[in-house]
């Protein structure tokens, strides 16, 4: 098998990996192959040094201080929500709200939009290989809104059944909540399909881009979602910070999320008024140097070219699927067309566990995923308790599917 040439908008991968520390490392005596970058992916240089750089020279406590220390600060956290809206083309700053992860920020959505507007009676319309984080909430909010949850379901070859959305949409639709990209399945939703046919009956849509925004162009004026969500540590920045982006005027008409100091504008002792966007969502100190380090993540993922990211993940998925193909007995799930799926390739291996192929495949310095991935429901639909997944990322190589189809071969000798 011969590995796939770079194409004309691919970059320098090995010019990429040396930006990345965590690669130089040595696991049981081998290199680093590191393919869970779906769960989390490592960072570049630039992103710790410019974590370092605040933490050494600039830090205080943002918006509220009138000193310079304060004044730096609140400059470069707001500089890096800037980043955040051009990097996904929102109309303004404003509409860039920083959270914890994807997880709150459906949440937010979940609490703030369906406790607003949701009634006895309501649908809610997600998809059967929705995150838990984009299942979860939405169950919460339905069980205590009366609301009924739907969902599209998914045809063999793990691509969503779009021609069932007529028969789920209507008037009493409010919300259609759906991934971008399936974390287990790699399967690409038609975005901009099913917007426009959740706007049709007046419902509102969310799209789960935790999968998205780190691996393909995002523009979210494009796609005209209602709310967009993503996470920091799976784009090259780090934990504990993550972004819902929603259309201004929803925004502006949600009641807070938490309450608490830097959302408000006045405060007394029986009421409260709010502060303007993007305050009102931000109670408490935020995570200032985790929103430096993102925005930092931002301009690595921008100068490469988002394009470009896309395609070296075709190059590597396609690649992927012709040598895993030629291990006897491993199944892959999910499209087979690298157009309709990003770098995620989960499989099951003979009647090996996940957690054993995830073990032996560490013992030759493999790192991937094993278990449900926080898919239960897809799982099940599936027949599967586990399945084993390879995710890829700026840095992969070829060479590192060559170890990883080498690695399986051992797991296949050790479990004859």
């Amino acid at each position: 098998m011969t590995a796939p040439n770079p194409t004309p908008a691919s970059y320098d991968v090995q010019a990429v990996r040396a930006d990345f520390p965590v690669l130089e490392r040595r696991i049981h005596g081998r290199p680093l192959v590191f393919l869970d970058s779906a769960a989390s992916s490592q960072k570049p240089l630039s992103v710790i040094q410019a974590i370092n750089n605040y933490y050494r020279t600039s830090h205080a406590n943002v918006h509220r201080g009138i000193y310079q220390l304060s004044e730096e600060a609140t400059d470069a956290f707001e500089k890096a929500r800037g980043r955040v809206a051009r990097f996904i083309n929102a109309w303004g700053s404003q509409e860039v709200i920083f959270t914890r992860n994807a997880t709150e920020s459906i949440n937010l959505v979940a609490q703030s939009w369906g406790r607003a507007n949701l009634r006895p009676g309501d649908e809610i319309v997600l998809t059967e290989m929705e995150h838990h984080a984009n299942l979860v909430p939405w169950q919460l909010i339905a069980q205590e809104k009366e609301a009924r949850l739907r969902f599209i379901p998914l045809t063999g070859d793990g691509q969503l059944d779009l021609s069932a959305l007529d028969g789920l949409l209507n008037e009493r639709t409010r919300v259609v909540a759906f991934s971008q990209a399936s974390n287990v399945l790699g399967t690409l939703t038609p975005v901009r399909q099913i917007v426009d046919a959740a706007h049709a009956v007046g419902a509102i849509t969310l799209v789960d881009g935790a999968q998205g925004a780190p691996h393909m162009p995002v523009d979210v004026q494009a796609l005209g979602c209602d709310f967009h969500v993503f996470s920091s540590h799976k784009m090259c920045g780090p934990t504990g910070i993550g972004v819902l982006w929603g259309r201004r005027e929803l925004l502006e008409s949600m009641p807070p999320f938490m309450g608490g100091g830097e959302m408000i504008r006045r405060v007394g002792l029986e009421r409260s008024e709010w502060a303007d966007l993007p305050h009102k969502f931000e109670a408490g100190t935020p995570a200032i140097a985790e929103a430096i380090g993102l925005g930092a993540a931002v301009d690595y993922l921008s100068a490469l070219g988002m394009e470009a990211v896309r395609a070296h993940e075709k190059e590597l998925t396609a690649y992927a699927l012709e040598r895993l193909a030629e291990v006897p007995g491993l199944t892959v799930y999910g499209p087979d067309d690298v157009e309709l799926r990003g770098g995620v390739v989960s499989f099951v291996l003979d009647n090996v566990h996940a957690h054993d192929i995830a073990t032996i495949l560490d013992s030759q310095a493999v790192a991937v995923r094993a278990g449900h991935h926080c898919t239960m429901p897809l799982h099940k639909k599936l027949g599967l308790s586990a399945t084993t997944r390879a995710s890829f990322y700026i840095y992969n190589l070829p060479e590192e599917i060559d170890r990883l189809v080498e690695s399986l071969y051992e797991v296949k000798h050790i479990f004859s």
